[in-house]
């Protein structure tokens, strides 16, 4: 691949990464918002408890999803041999762990850089989503 052609792809599963993080997080926020009135009549505990659970199962499937769109491109660019590696390169690289055990050719670095952009800057846009879900949380259920 060009260098070209990797910041142009790069940039598109990078835009796939928001879309999938915006998706589901906008879902989220709507699953809260239908539970929100059954939350006012539980305890102390369930009312900050359940928020909590529901915001991480969307965000560990958000990264989870984004995380197996990069390995299906390693996979179909026949970049990696197995699933196994291409799951487990995803994840490193995602995560911007990047152990180094499996590393890119030249042709395909710099795409390659791009998901750890897409991991560093949607973990970013899950904590952000995650702190403003638990000020909403305790304001209205202590400080209100």
């Amino acid at each position: 691949m060009t260098l070209l052609h990797q910041i142009m792809w790069g940039s598109t599963f990078l835009g796939l990464c928001f879309l999938v993080e915006i998706i589901l997080l906008t879902w989220c926020t709507l699953v809260l918002l239908k539970l929100e009135p059954k939350l006012t009549v539980q305890s102390n505990f369930m009312a900050v408890a359940i928020p909590i659970a529901v915001a991480l199962a969307f965000i560990v499937a958000t990264h989870t999803i984004q995380v197996w769109l990069w390995a299906i491109v390693w996979v179909l660019l026949d970049v990696l041999p197995t699933w196994n590696s291409a799951i487990y390169f995803s994840l490193v690289t995602f995560t911007t762990l990047g152990y180094g055990d499996i590393v890119l050719g030249e042709a395909l670095r710099i795409f390659g850089s791009f998901a750890s952009v897409a991991g560093l800057l949607t973990f970013g846009l899950s904590t952000a989503y995650m702190v403003a879900l638990m000020t909403r949380v305790f304001n209205d259920r202590f400080f209100s």
